[in-house]
């Protein structure tokens, strides 16, 4: 059932402004159905919210840290006690699953507590004393940051800058992405509103929007996530006027399969790594690598548990993977299918189709398992960002390794073993940022502790962790002469 359309405005110091051109925002399921008439910012409305920002910057940066994790902790529970007003909406936005919409905002509370409890004690200047001189060493917020966010876990990935950011003594504008903004500037609008005006502002639209956050001359840094060629204009951008950026971009995650694996355990979890949000996230698991041991075995086996998705509208009874976000994607995913076919593999298409009349409505795929593949396939060697899953073969580990670490991405890489001694050494040799055994993602532990990001071209700087509050503050250092 079609519903109407929301009327979505930018937020500017605490106040909805609308754009005299709207951009329609349809359900990337059922194309026909208008989720939202998004307002189309441009400079003017650029100009207005980072102005907002460095007003509320004044005051904001003199408030104490107690105050700021205070308001936090409010945020974190406001956005549990909404996530059940948006998850539809995000749903028929982004054609990600209801559970997992919900999954994501809970997640996002926990980044935003974890943040305001970090900032206790990463706040705290650092002071030593000898005879001669006193030294204290101090952070100092940076001003207004430039939230720029990716349509695929927005909730997650703004709360990553969002709550850092604000817990440091920074205001900030946010950009959603403009093919999934609704449920994000919802949230957003109603956590603004716990905190002094201008603090948190909103605006939408395109790639204009995102150049004219990056050259404004207020901001003082730029928080990214999103792919390569869109990070190298921005770094091109802000190079004008050397201000800061920090990067989270994509990656093209191995998991490692040992011929000592406890498979009952480890394929489910190595699949739900593959598959969520019909891959469409930057920690996919991305490729596959078995020993030659276990390779028929493996394969059969994970195509038989691919097969039991159904695949359809994510509002639908019965339907546990959606559709592709967008046309751009869903174009390029269907040329690597081709192309991939071409190259003589093994290729499979599984799941079951829900509601198959609908099917030509909406940017559906179905899940691809492709076995008996080269280690040097395109497939293989690039970011896929989609539900195309290669299984490759290997006899030796060390051509394995060799050959993930050629690669000019690093983000995440999954291990999967019963050995911790013999995994552990593997993980060391890996060139990427994390490294997950037995798992494709991050504990609860690990949400608090891990330094989220990646090497070479999957990123600069990280996030989460107090570590991720290094990228929101300056130092001041102070030496006393006796």
């Amino acid at each position: 059932m079609t519903m109407a359309a929301l009327e979505l405005d930018h937020l500017i110091d605490n106040q909805d402004v609308a754009s005299p051109t709207r951009d329609d925002l349809s359900d990337p399921g059922r194309l026909d159905d208008v989720v939202a008439r998004v307002a189309r910012g441009g400079a003017s409305e650029v100009d207005a919210a980072v102005k907002s920002a460095h007003r509320a910057f004044q005051s904001w940066k003199k408030t104490t840290y107690a105050e700021r994790a205070e308001l936090l902790r409010k945020a974190a529970d406001l956005l549990d006690a909404e996530a059940e007003t948006v998850v539809e909406l995000m749903a028929r936005e982004s054609g990600m699953l209801v559970p997992t919409n919900k999954a994501e905002i809970g997640m996002a509370a926990n980044i935003v507590r974890d943040n305001a409890e970090a900032g206790e004690t990463f706040l705290s200047a650092k002071q030593v004393e000898d005879n001669e001189s006193w030294v204290s060493v101090e952070k100092r917020p940076i001003g207004v940051i430039a939230a720029i966010i990716p349509w695929n876990a927005p909730i997650i990935l703004a709360m990553r800058k969002v709550s850092p950011a604000l817990v440091c003594g920074n205001t900030i504008v946010v950009k959603p992405a403009p093919t999934a903004p609704p449920g994000l500037s919802i949230l957003l609008k109603k956590m603004a509103a716990l905190f002094p005006p201008g603090v948190i502002n909103v605006v939408h639209g395109g790639g204009d929007v995102g150049h004219a956050l990056t050259v404004h001359p207020l901001v003082g840094k730029v928080s990214f996530t999103g792919g390569g060629a869109v990070a190298r204009m921005i770094m091109k951008d802000a190079a004008d006027g050397i201000k800061g950026v920090q990067f989270e971009l994509g990656g093209n995650d191995p998991a490692i399969l040992l011929d000592d694996a406890d498979l009952d355990d480890a394929l489910p979890k190595l699949l739900g790594g593959a598959f969520r949000r019909s891959g469409q996230f930057c920690f996919a698991v991305k490729r596959v690598y078995v020993p030659s041991s276990i390779y028929e075995e493996v394969v059969k086996r994970i195509e038989a548990e691919v097969d039991k998705f159904k695949v359809g509208h994510p509002l639908t009874k019965g339907v546990n993977f959606g559709p592709i976000n967008n046309k751009g994607q869903f174009d390029f995913l269907k040329g690597l299918l081709e192309r991939t076919r071409k190259g003589g593999y093994t290729v499979k298409e599984l799941g079951s189709v829900v509601a198959s009349e609908t099917w030509e409505q909406g940017y559906y795929m179905r899940p691809v398992v492709v076995s008996d593949i080269d280690l040097e396939a395109e497939l293989v060697q690039v970011e896929q960002f989609g539900p195309l899953l290669p299984v490759v073969r290997y006899d030796d580990l060390d051509q394995v390794v060799d050959s993930i670490n050629d690669s000019e991405l690093g983000l995440g890489s999954s291990i999967w073993t019963r050995d911790f001694d013999k995994a552990l050494k593997l993980a060391q040799r890996l060139e990427v940022g994390m490294t997950f055994i037995n798992n494709s993602g991050t504990s609860r532990l690990g949400q608090k502790n891990i330094p989220f990001g990646g090497v070479k071209q999957s990123g600069i700087g990280r996030e989460s962790s107090p570590i991720g509050l290094r990228e929101y503050v300056e130092y001041h250092a102070i030496n006393f002469h006796k």
